[in-house]
């Protein structure tokens, strides 16, 4: 099996596929403080209260988006699994050509997520991916990447809200039912929620009109299933998206691996 593991700034996700089936997944926090020995500690105990035995781990791969973890993490995953991971970063073969200004300033949550989505369902493409920040990419008709946008995640606003103002609470993110709001809370709520997906439709609609194609759009990330379901365009859903998209680039560096053997 292939250990997958995306490290964000909020929480770090991790699978284990059988070939293209993912069979567990998990999640813990992104903390800075932790050690690799406390990681692996962490990484221990998941696989055992899943029953998986470490010796059916025969590769391991990361994505991460926060530098001073990644040593840290693949060092975990030694201690763990006993398997020396690759990290999706530069001279890691991806297959995703990229158009953007300084390409090696291009996040490896963006990569893969790229990877992912033409693989699954093609291109043009449009792919969301809500987590601490929410980013909007596009890749082209040729499978090229060629940039997008960061906005501000549905929890950063929110907590915006909460501590930056004098009365307005921290809430949570079920429906308000409708758009106005009768109530602080229940405006809050219309605000996030219907706001951010309609801030979506609007992104959407501009990478249509700017690109002149009808890309299909593919969203994942931890908050996407609180807001993507407001949303007016057509959008796929898939959780999985930065998983599978870590297993097709290692696939690839095997390859690659092997080849040059």
């Amino acid at each position: 099996m292939l250990l997958v593991i995306d490290m964000g700034n909020t929480h770090i996700e991790l699978g284990l596929m059988d070939g293209s089936r993912l069979v567990m997944s998990a999640r813990i926090a992104t903390d800075l403080k932790k050690t690799e020995v406390e990681y692996a500690t962490l990484l221990h105990s998941i696989f055992e209260i899943r029953k998986i035995q470490t010796e059916s781990i025969e590769g391991a791969i990361i994505s991460s988006v926060v530098p001073p973890l990644t040593h840290a993490l693949k060092e975990a995953v030694k201690l763990t699994a006993g398997r020396t991971p690759l990290v999706v970063g530069p001279g890691i073969k991806s297959g995703l050509k990229i158009a953007i200004d300084d390409p090696k300033t291009l996040g490896a949550d963006m990569v893969v997520d790229a990877v992912g989505a033409i693989e699954l369902y093609g291109a043009p493409a449009i792919i969301i991916d809500m987590g601490t920040a929410t980013t909007v990419t596009y890749v082209d008709e040729e499978k090229c990447f060629r940039g997008g946008a960061i906005i501000p995640g549905v929890g950063i606003s929110l907590e915006a809200l909460a501590n930056g103002t004098s009365q307005l609470p921290m809430i949570g993110l079920d429906s308000p039912g409708k758009a106005i709001g009768t109530n602080t809370v229940d405006c809050m709520k219309s605000g996030i929620l219907y706001g951010q997906a309609s801030l979506l439709d609007g992104m959407i609609g501009r990478f249509r009109e700017e690109t002149g194609r009808d890309a299909v759009v593919v969203a994942t990330g931890g908050l996407a299933k609180l807001i993507i379901p407001y949303c007016k365009s057509e959008i796929t859903l898939d959780n999985e998206l930065m998983l599978r998209g870590l297993q097709l680039i290692y696939e690839r560096n095997q390859k690659k691996q092997t080849k040059s053997e």
